[in-house]
């Protein structure tokens, strides 16, 4: 099952020049890396990154993440996957650009 980080440019760029990250200021202050399933990652990019430009979305298997991907109820009582260790360039199966077209978004096809 494919699920999604969303980083900032800049984010991204430190993923790739150190190997891996402990997340977004969020993530480093919740403790754990916030990532979504394709049904919950447009409502988390317009929550938390509306109108904001330069964002990529990361893929990720969840069933290569191991024992530190946990199914925690978050928003609505969803249940998010949180990874409580760092996210590695190697957990990335593709990086693409999540463009600002208006007021929305446009994600990859097969995404949402």
């Amino acid at each position: 099952m494919m699920i999604y980080k969303i980083f900032l440019a800049d984010e991204w760029s430190a993923l790739e020049a150190t190997g891996e990250t402990l997340g977004a200021p969020i993530d480093l202050a919740d403790g754990y890396v916030h990532i979504s399933t394709g049904a919950q990652v447009s409502e988390t990019v317009f929550k938390y990154f509306y109108k904001k430009e330069s964002l990529r979305i990361l893929a990720l298997d969840a069933d290569t993440l191991g024992k530190a991907l946990k199914w925690e109820p978050s928003r609505g009582g969803d249940l998010f996957p949180h990874l409580y260790r760092a996210l590695r360039m190697e957990d990335v199966v593709w990086c693409k650009p999540l463009p600002l077209v208006g007021d929305a978004h446009v994600f990859p096809q097969g995404v949402l």
